[in-house]
């Protein structure tokens, strides 16, 4: 007759109990960035599995390079489709692990989306307040002062991704009289999305100095910034509940935060439960 002793420790036991620990990690979906696809996040997808290996992780292959420049509410929808189906299948809830142009995507769909179950929303080096400047060592600071003219119309709204998130900080009236994506986004003119957005558990914000396509790659002073003053969509909740997270990193080039193991272990593995 088996003791109490020897069925603890049995081998078959002591499988189950592993396969129990290592399959609680809940669904990893990474949303890539502009002119990217699917194949430019295998790097970070490995560094997931390779910590967690029964970890789930599906790169969202929609919108893949010159498709990316589509509008931004055009792949919201889209992306949000796929991020709908992978969460039905996981009743634990997932995470969203979004680079560059893909954090403005998945905050659409986390604003858009009553019912959604994401625990952790990590911006990998994501313009959430939106871009003024594009590669600061190729292009003079007059060029940036008129993009708003190419930008701020119906037409281009409708057709090009950065336009969607270009935030003059010189043309504020014509930025949200015609911006028709981030505005909306923070609250700057009305929605009913706040809620929707509370939903997360976490935000985590991962940026840093040294990024040379992100500008500026932080805000100022957050109590300075309307839509967290008078929390719009719920930024300055999540920060009074200490579900914001910030990771700086400098040394960090735009073109490496994916690849890089040092940001992911230091920023984003911890919050992969």
């Amino acid at each position: 007759m088996k003791t109490l002793s020897s069925i603890l420790t049995s081998p078959a036991l002591m499988v189950l109990l592993a396969v129990g620990c290592t399959s609680s990690y809940k669904h990893v979906i990474i949303v890539h960035g502009i002119l990217s696809g699917p194949n430019d996040l295998q790097t970070l997808s490995r560094f997931i599995t390779e910590e967690h290996p029964s970890t789930k992780v599906t790169v969202i292959d929609l919108f893949n390079n010159m498709e990316s420049i589509k509008p931004l509410w055009k792949q919201v929808h889209g992306v949000g489709k796929v991020i709908q189906r992978i969460m039905k299948k996981s009743p634990r809830g997932v995470h969203l692990l979004c680079f560059s142009q893909g954090g403005l995507i998945c905050r659409g769909v986390l604003s858009v989306l009553p019912n959604h179950n994401v625990h952790a929303f990590i911006a990998l080096a994501s313009p959430l307040a939106g871009q003024y400047g594009v590669m600061k060592s190729y292009y003079p600071s007059s060029a940036m002062d008129s993009v708003y003219f190419l930008c701020y119309n119906k037409f281009m709204q409708k057709r090009i991704s950065l336009c969607n998130f270009w935030n003059d900080p010189h043309q504020q009236v014509k930025y949200l009289k015609h911006n028709n994506f981030l505005p909306l986004l923070n609250g700057r003119k009305p929605h009913k999305w706040r809620k929707n957005f509370l939903r997360i558990k976490k935000l985590v914000l991962i940026g840093g100095p040294d990024d040379d396509v992100i500008i500026p790659w932080q805000s100022r002073n957050k109590k300075t910034i309307p839509f967290y003053r008078e929390d719009t969509f719920g930024l300055r909740t999540l920060d009074a509940r200490s579900d914001i997270i910030m990771c700086s990193c400098s040394g960090v080039k735009h073109s490496e935060w994916d690849s890089n193991q040092q940001v992911f272990k230091r920023c984003i593995k911890p919050w992969l439960d």
